[in-house]
Order: C-alpha cells, then sequence, then structure tokens
C-alpha cells in the first residue's frame, strides 16, 4: 500500500511539473489570427478596378508609356539631341510612376496607407504627365528626322497625352466627389456631438 502511495505521489508530482514547464515554456502554440500572419500572403487582384474606366486607362497609361519609351531608345543618332532626351525622360517617369499606381490600386496596397489621399495623388500625377507628354510630343515632332522610330515615339506620345487627360478629368471629378462626401461626414459628425452635449445637463452644469 505504501508502495502505491508513493507511486500515485511520484505521479502526481510529475503530471504538475509538466503544467508547470509547459506553462513557462517558450514553445507555445500561437493563437494569433490567420489574416495577421499573412503578410503580404494575402494580396489579391481587384478585378472590379481593372474592369472600370480607371483601371483601364492605368493600364492604356503604362502600354502607351513604355511603347513611347522603347521607340525612342531605338535611335541611335540625334542631332540635337535634347527634344529626345526630354521625351525619354518623360515617358520612363510615366511610365514608372503608373506602373506603381497601378499595382497599388489593382492590389488594394493603397488601403494599407490611408493617411495619403490617393485620390489626390493619382490626380497630381495624371495631371503632369498629360501636360509633360503634351510638351514632349510637340518637341520631338517639331526636331524629328522623319526616321520611322521618332514618328512611332510622336504617336505613342499624342495618344498617351490623350489617355491621361481623359484620367485627369475622371480624377477630378473623384476628387470632388470624395471632398463633398469628407465635407458631409464633417457636418454629420458635428452635428451628432453638439446633439450628445445637449442631452447630457451634467456638461451643461459644468460649463456653466
Amino acid at each position: 500500500m505504501r508502495g502505491g502511495e508513493e507511486l500515485d505521489g511520484f505521479e502526481g508530482e510529475a503530471s504538475s511539473t509538466s503544467m508547470i514547464s509547459g506553462a513557462s515554456s517558450p514553445y507555445q502554440p500561437t493563437t494569433e489570427p490567420v489574416s495577421q500572419r499573412r503578410g503580404l500572403a494575402g494580396l489579391r487582384c481587384d478585378p472590379d478596378y481593372l474592369r472600370g474606366a480607371l483601371g483601364r486607362l492605368k493600364v492604356a497609361q503604362v502600354i502607351l508609356a513604355l511603347m513611347a519609351f522603347i521607340c525612342i531608345e531605338t535611335i541611335m543618332e540625334c542631332s540635337p539631341c535634347e527634344g529626345l532626351y526630354f521625351f525619354e525622360f518623360v515617358s520612363c517617369s510615366a511610365f514608372v510612376v503608373t506602373g506603381v499606381l497601378l499595382i497599388l490600386f489593382s492590389l488594394n496596397l493603397h488601403m494599407r496607407i490611408p493617411q495619403i489621399n490617393w485620390n489626390l495623388t493619382d490626380l497630381v500625377n495624371t495631371g503632369l504627365s498629360t501636360f509633360f507628354f503634351f510638351i514632349a510630343s510637340i518637341v520631338l515632332a517639331a526636331l524629328n528626322h522623319k526616321a520611322a522610330a521618332e514618328i512611332a515615339a510622336v504617336i505613342f506620345g499624342f495618344l498617351a497625352t490623350a489617355v491621361y487627360a481623359v484620367n485627369t478629368f475622371l480624377s477630378v471629378q473623384k476628387w470632388r466627389v470624395s471632398l463633398r462626401q469628407q465635407s458631409t461626414n464633417d457636418y454629420i459628425r458635428a452635428r451628432t456631438e453638439s446633439r450628445d452635449v445637449d442631452s447630457r445637463p451634467e456638461i451643461q452644469r459644468l460649463d456653466t
């Protein structure tokens, strides 16, 4: 009997020791939600944006800017070269910036950075790209030497100007709508706060 009692005591001490060691062990099973541990693995393409007008315009801008850049890069000789260099800089910059914005919008990455006004950012990009593509295309058309690559670059430049101009118009409308919604939300929030203050007599007594 005594041996059985000692055996039971040893088993109890072993079980309690295992419970203590399990509680103090740093290798605990994680309870973190799967959505928080995904990181970039949870990215998915937004087909609604790509099917919409702004998404299609963005894709067209990237393609036209890339084609214009490729055409201007195939020119081996130029005199003078200032217009060609300026067109090369504009087409390359527009391709890079618009491509980054397309990735951010199509993958909804911009939703993770709410501190940035993305409507205004897109408006500034499309407005500047419209202006500089138009100037660069005019300069290249005036200084070209009738080469096939230069003519193709000018055509793609004016097409890109038109697409960027349409996107600028739509971005202005979207920006105005967002401003109206923000002002409406601020008005509703202010009205709600004033009603809360009026419905609390203790706050009114403290004010007096």
